[in-house]
């Protein structure tokens, strides 16, 4: 089947199950969808092969079975998936998450912003309603309050008159739509932190409260947030180990034994680990930010005592000193505006999560979990942790293989873990049952690949022959397509991509160009930079700057003066040389005459005497 054309078939498919599903009541989009066709095309037990062209039959069959796992009542499988789907739809780093916000509040006053800067204004009344506009802006970009609040209103109003009265919009209406952005820029950050100063200092002299400070909502999302995901986190572990327990009691019992319960059990047991992994991308997000709002607060309340002494009781003091804490002010309350929209995105993610595990929940009641423990005992993951503390791989015995302690290895507690740091030796051999690998253990480095596992035999067993037990962890996913998210196995299925890196219209069947990553590791800088820029390392050389340095100290310092130092100007002339020129003649000409010679005779001597003239040219004709 060529490229194009399995793309067209896929897209067809994709389309006419969304439609088929709408038609039953049930909106699912065309990520889910399009996961699902790849999860039962990867299912071996349908019978489907990606290098064969799909028949008519093998597409009907393709959406009857597709249609099958989408239309499941209470499922943990399908809502895992769900899940998997929405939280990689809806979650993405720290910084895209604050760049959505600042493109949201952009586009919110982008409507306010293009009236004040396009208005062509002449009348009074006209000009009123401008330096409205501009009020109203400000307060929507600050934040201090709403711009129907009269308190508020009243109070941008008196600083924006301070810092921009009426009178200069003449020449705030004359500039370039690009200055002009700029200015109310300036103007809201000015304006922004002349208010929070004014709220600080309202007790005069004592000091002010920096909770008093904070934005309201930040006050409001930032102690909630953090404990209702712990809340959360905690019922899911619990449900995970009570789960664990059971699922280990029935393994030990009935190895060879595979009932519903035993599936449905494994399915919510993958339910409420992924919640587990997601909920903790959550609490660390949420964490970073209570701690970038401590860093912020202590800076705030720096700021605003350097303002306090700077300002004082002065009367007057200038722009140049006062307007730039002023702007430092607001970064800091933007940045903790930001902070609390962050913390909100976050809780609503948490809150938006609860549902896809409610089938699980239905299905294993409490007393239906107690019924099936009976007198089994429930170990917590840190519980397993401690059993398995004194449990060590010896390198120096495994001369073949390639093991990473703690000890000896730079930042182990980092390193990125395979299957999200799940055993894949206790997956395989008891039937999909997860257990959490321990670092401390030994970290098994295969094909530059790292490996955790459950207990120290699980790890000696697995290394053994791991080509073996990886083959068998994909086959496990293939029967579980949740797995594929769950211990991050796209890699291994070249026809399966994470769901944030499906572009439209990829072919979802035809398996991409396989490529070949390598690397090497190295230290980079592991000694701090000292260049000593007199170090010598030629003897040689010391010995020379020691006699240059010795010679010194019997010499005296002489000068002398140069044209460019006695004291006067250097003046420069610019000149033209001598332009050649030549006429041409037919013949040269000349003539010779006589040299006169005329003599005086009594110019000196006698006052009365007589001047004698003597002429002794000679004549022409001589």
């Amino acid at each position: 089947m060529s490229g194009a054309h399995a793309e067209s078939v896929i897209k067809n498919i994709i389309r006419e199950i969304v439609q088929q599903c709408a038609a039953r009541g049930h909106a699912v989009s065309d990520t889910l969808v399009a996961f699902m066709v790849k999860a039962v095309v990867l299912d071996p037990r349908n019978g489907f092969n990606v290098d064969r062209t799909l028949t008519k039959q093998d597409v009907q069959k393709l959406e009857e079975l597709c249609l099958g796992k989408l239309m499941e009542e209470c499922s943990p499988s399908l809502d895992t998936i769900k899940m998997q789907v929405f939280f990689d739809m809806n979650y993405t780093s720290r910084r895209e998450f604050l760049e959505e916000i600042h493109r949201v509040l952009e586009s919110r006053l982008s409507s306010v912003s293009r009236e004040i800067t396009d208005s062509r204004v002449k009348t009074r009344e006209e000009f009123d309603a401008l330096y409205c506009k501009i009020i109203t802006y400000i307060q929507l970009r600050s934040g201090m309050g709403s711009p129907t609040d009269d308190t508020a209103l009243k109070e941008a109003t008196a600083a924006l008159q301070s810092v921009f009265p009426q009178t200069e919009l003449g020449a705030f209406i004359v500039l370039l739509k690009r200055d002009k952005e700029q200015q109310l820029r300036e103007l809201t950050m000015i304006v922004t932190g002349i208010r929070l100063f004014n709220k600080a200092s309202k007790k005069g002299g004592e000091e002010t409260d920096l909770q008093e400070l904070m934005p309201s909502i930040l006050n409001e999302a930032l102690p909630v947030t953090s404990k209702s995901i712990e809340k959360e986190l905690s019922v899911s572990q619990t449900l995970a180990w009570r789960y664990t327990s059971v699922l280990e009691k029935e393994s030990d019992s009935q190895p060879a034994e595979c009932d519903p319960p035993a599936v449905l059990l494994k399915q919510a047991l993958y339910n409420v680990r992924q919640h587990e992994v997601f909920l903790k991308m959550l609490l660390a997000d949420a964490c970073l930010c209570a701690k970038h709002v401590e860093m912020l607060q202590t800076a705030l309340s720096s700021q605003m005592k350097l303002l306090k002494e700077t300002i004082q009781a002065k009367t007057a003091v200038p722009t140049a000193n006062v307007f730039p804490r002023f702007k430092s002010l607001s970064e800091l309350w933007s940045a903790l505006q930001d902070e609390a929209q962050l913390l909100n995105i976050l809780r609503s993610i948490l809150l938006s999560l609860q549902p896809f595990t409610a089938s699980q929940a239905k299905i294993f009641s409490e007393a239906c979990v107690d019924g099936l423990l009976e007198a089994a005992e429930v170990k917590t993951d840190q519980q397993r942790m401690a059993e398995s503390a004194d449990e060590r791989i010896v390198p120096a015995e495994m001369n073949t293989q390639e093991w990473l302690l703690p000890e000896t290895t730079a930042s182990f507690d980092e390193l990125p873990l395979q299957y999200n740091g799940v055993c894949g030796y206790s997956l395989v051999t008891r039937d999909g049952l997860l257990l959490p690998g321990y670092p401390h253990i030994g970290i098994f480095n295969h094909k530059e690949k790292l490996y955790v596992f459950s207990s120290k035999e699980a790890a000696l067993r697995f290394a053994s022959s791991p080509g073996d037990f990886i083959a068998e962890v994909a086959e496990k996913a293939k029967l579980s397509p949740e797995l594929i998210q769950l211990l991050q196995l796209h890699r291994q299925f070249s026809c399966v991509s994470p769901y944030s890196e499906l572009q439209p219209g990829e072919s979802l069947l035809v398996k991409p160009i396989t490529k070949c990553e390598s690397g090497t590791q190295t230290d980079i800088h592991p000694l701090e930079t000292n260049i000593d820029k007199s170090y010598e390392w030629n003897e040689w050389e010391l010995r020379r700057k020691a006699i240059k340095l010795a010679d010194l100290r019997t010499k005296e310092t002489r000068s002398m003066q140069t044209d460019l130092s006695h004291m006067r100007r250097e003046n420069v002339t610019q000149t033209w040389p001598p332009k050649d020129a030549a006429t041409q003649s037919k013949r040269d000409g000349d003539s010779s005459v006589p040299r006169p010679q005329v003599y005086l005779a009594g110019l000196r001597g006698q006052r009365d005497a007589h001047v004698v003239k003597t002429n002794l040219t000679r004549p022409v004709d001589q």
